[in-house]
């Protein structure tokens, strides 16, 4: 297998970032995870009633039986009372029936309050997280943690904390009614408790681990699973799709394993508890027999006991299994919290300043950034963009021209140095204001499932659809867009596959212009379209960015000739920068990278 699998070490190495977590039981963090039922807090106590109601009458039917109906009515042969003990236990089965019908629908609706509180809030954390974030993890771990961890919650929420009450409740009840009955007899029967805490304690670290490392396996095949559907193309075109199933199946095979284990763990609990059940029995059917002889208890009490015995162990069980469930809401919850602990690196400044009437003059001053801190994307730039004019930054792959584009957008804050923006440092405005007047778009456009209409208006949501149509128009999408069955209201897939290259791009253009930013980035933006489409693009360009400061990103040198300025990079620093005429008399850095480009294309 791992010959088999070799082409996907780098699949591995993304997911080195999940590991088991050894730490003890944290009892601070199930109050956090159960501090989240707080949103069901008015039918909390309901249900806590209908559970104390349905213990109550379990209580009572056994000493119904061994004192009242055996040493009384029928040692007496008070028939009559029989009847009426026989009436009234059916009475209280009914009414504990009831009651537990409303139990189990009010700690479900408890449990699913509480799923949904946790999962909108791990989303909504995970939607202020910046960039370094994503970086550092793949999209399928991220998946995981929503879905399966929140997932694993499910059963403890709705079944395992009242049901811990009503178990709890129910042995302290069972263990006072037995000393009452008989303390010797109590003492007897349950000397083989403390037996079996002990040995139930030794269990709980290796059943913990065990169900951590069934999340990390479940982190890693969502994750390969994700990168195997969005990257089928690629392993396609290279005929890898047999190595790629291999590596699935030692995957999942790792999951497999990994389930079977914790399962095999959990499992050994309850045949524990049985075994301690039949030893209890034993004890008490040889020592109750020799107390009945010695006159000491009634053949009643005997009973009593027989039935709370019983009672008691199952009780113990379920114990076990909402142990093993609090185990998997640990491991789960430690995965969890450690997202919600997660600070962003880009923060909001308090009282920030607005940024509704930027002009869109930035400048650079001696700005400094690493994205691993080991090597530097830019080192020491200083430079200014004023404001409406357009901008290009050109040079080789890692020369930090896509890094400046962060910058301005603030998907990262500098290392070193200080960003301007309308003479004000851009760590002063506020986040989301300043994030609305900076549309960028990228190489690799993503489309959202839905309509065309709706792809185009998430630039801005309260865009009216004529609105949406102008802008479409303006950039040239409409040719297409009309052409489609359903025109703007065509539904396109996750990625807009059924879209051509062009097409997602002219898309992501009139996304961006309906947003109406006074700040545009194009990074790479027209690397993948044809030269029609470009020219297409290029006459809406010069129109609409007219008075918007632009930042332009290319390889395609034909594409930037006309920029106010054009900025060569190369290792994080400014070589050159002039308009294109300028550049090419100079016949430097940016000259030998036109006459290379236009002499392959000649090629």
């Amino acid at each position: 297998m791992a010959q088999e699998t070799s082409p996907r070490v780098m699949g591995r190495f993304r997911y080195s970032q999940d590991t088991a977590i050894e730490k003890p039981f944290n009892w601070g963090k199930l109050v956090r995870l159960f501090a989240y039922m707080k949103t069901s807090k008015g039918l909390i106590p309901k249900a806590i009633i209908a559970m104390m109601i349905t213990t109550a009458v379990r209580l009572v039917v056994p000493l119904i039986i061994g004192q009242w109906a055996l040493d009384s009515a029928l040692a007496n042969e008070d028939y009559g009372l029989m009847l009426q003990l026989a009436v009234f236990a059916l009475l209280l089965y009914i009414f504990s029936l009831i009651a537990n019908r409303f139990r189990i629908k009010w700690t479900n609706e408890i449990g699913q309050d509480a799923i949904h509180a946790l999962r909108k809030q791990l989303f909504n954390h995970i939607q202020t997280l910046s960039n370094r974030f994503f970086d550092s993890r793949s999209a399928g771990s991220i998946l995981v943690r929503v879905v399966n961890d929140i997932n694993a919650l499910q059963e403890l929420f709705t079944n395992g904390i009242i049901n811990l009450l009503m178990d709890v409740v129910m042995l302290a009840s069972i263990i006072v009614i037995l000393f009452v009955l008989s303390p010797p007899l109590a003492i007897a029967v349950l000397i083989v408790v403390p037996i079996m805490f002990v040995i139930s304690t030794k269990l709980r670290r290796r059943i913990r681990r065990s169900w951590q490392v069934v999340r990390i396996r479940q982190a890693k095949l969502n994750s390969h699973l994700n990168e195997s559907i969005q990257g089928v193309r690629v392993t396609q075109s290279f005929s890898q799709e047999k190595a790629n199933m291999g590596y699935f199946d030692g995957i999942n095979r790792e999951n497999y394993d990994a389930w079977d284990e914790a399962s095999r763990k959990s499992a050994f609990f309850r045949p524990f508890v049985e075994m301690s059940n039949a030893l209890g029995s034993a004890v008490l059917i040889w020592y109750g027999a020799y107390l009945i002889s010695q006159g000491t208890i009634e053949f009643g009490v005997l009973v009593s006991f027989a039935f709370y015995l019983g009672m008691f162990w199952e009780p113990i069980s379920r114990l076990g299994q909402v142990y093993n469930q609090l185990l998997v809401a640990m491991a789960s919850s430690e995965r969890i919290f450690e997202f919600l602990d997660e600070e962003p690196n880009v923060v909001d400044k308090k009282d920030g300043d607005r940024a509704r009437d930027l002009r869109g003059e930035i400048a650079f001053e001696g700005v400094t950034f690493s994205y691993d801190d080991s090597r530097k994307a830019l080192d020491e730039v200083s430079l200014r963009m004023p404001a409406g004019q357009t901008v290009a930054l050109v040079g080789h792959t890692g020369s930090g021209k896509s890094t400046i584009a962060n910058l301005i957008a603030r998907y990262y804050d500098p290392t070193g140095g200080v960003v301007w923006l309308d003479g004000k440092d851009i760590r002063d405005y506020r986040l989301k204001e300043l994030r609305e007047q900076v549309s960028t778009v990228l190489q690799d456009t993503f489309i959202f499932s839905g309509t065309i209409m709706e792809n185009i208006r998430f630039g801005r949501p309260d865009a009216s659809d004529e609105e949406v149509m102008q802008a479409a128009e303006a950039i040239g999408a409409d040719e297409f867009i009309l052409k489609l069955q359903d025109g703007f209201e065509t539904e396109v897939e996750e990625r807009g596959n059924v879209l051509s290259v062009g097409e997602r791009q002219l898309l992501s253009f009139a996304r961006a212009l309906l947003a109406d930013p006074k700040i545009i980035i194009l990074d790479e933006a027209t690397a993948s379209i044809d030269t029609e489409t470009e020219l297409k693009i290029q006459r809406a360009l010069g129109r609409l960015l007219k008075g918007r400061t632009s930042v332009m990103i290319a390889h395609r040198l034909s594409t930037i000739r006309d920029a106010d300025n054009i900025i060569v990079l190369e290792q994080g620093q400014i070589l050159e920068q002039g308009t294109h005429t300028e550049l090419m008399r100079e016949r430097g850095k940016y000259y030998d990278l036109v006459v290379s480009q236009f002499q392959a294309l000649d090629g």
